[in-house]
């Protein structure tokens, strides 16, 4: 990952999509496919399946009432591509996380390679700990709320 590429950037080019509707996880991953820009080499299927894929192998859900899905291949091949996408749910649904909660936000990574996920993932799961952050995703906070609270401490 280019390390001059922070979380705020990751969210600015993946946006902020709410009332997502779906009870299931599939449901709410087709739902997202419809709304977001995807890269031209990758098709709807193709991201709700890499999704679904991962997600039948253990829950992507963190506790909180979020949730952090990612495909568990490589579905991007440019890191110009990278982005993370900001899910707020229409309804929380279950998603078994360790918490038992509800998930009602969902943080889709979209990731070109294992070290960018996993500092992505590190950077975002610090992030989230921020009672702020969490004040802000609990009244479903605009792009322009969540990137300011997050690069405050970046």
């Amino acid at each position: 990952m280019n390390v001059t590429l922070s979380l705020a950037e990751l969210i600015k080019k993946g946006g902020v999509y709410t009332g997502i509707e779906g009870s299931t996880p599939p449901e709410v991953y087709k739902n997202l496919s419809e709304v977001i820009p995807l890269p031209s080499y990758i098709s709807k299927n193709e991201f709700i399946d890499a999704l679904c894929q991962r997600e039948m192998v253990l829950s992507t859900a963190v506790g909180n009432g979020i949730a952090m899905p990612h495909p568990q291949t490589r579905v991007i091949k440019d890191a110009d591509d990278q982005k993370i996408i900001v899910c707020y749910l229409k309804r929380p649904i279950d998603m078994n996380a360790p918490d038992g909660m509800r998930v009602f936000v969902m943080f889709v990574l979209m990731t070109s390679n294992v070290q960018a996920h996993l500092q992505i993932i590190s950077a975002l799961a610090k992030s989230l700990h921020r009672p702020e952050v969490k004040k802000a995703l609990e009244h479903e906070a605009g792009i322009e709320e969540l990137i300011k609270i997050i690069e405050d401490k970046e």
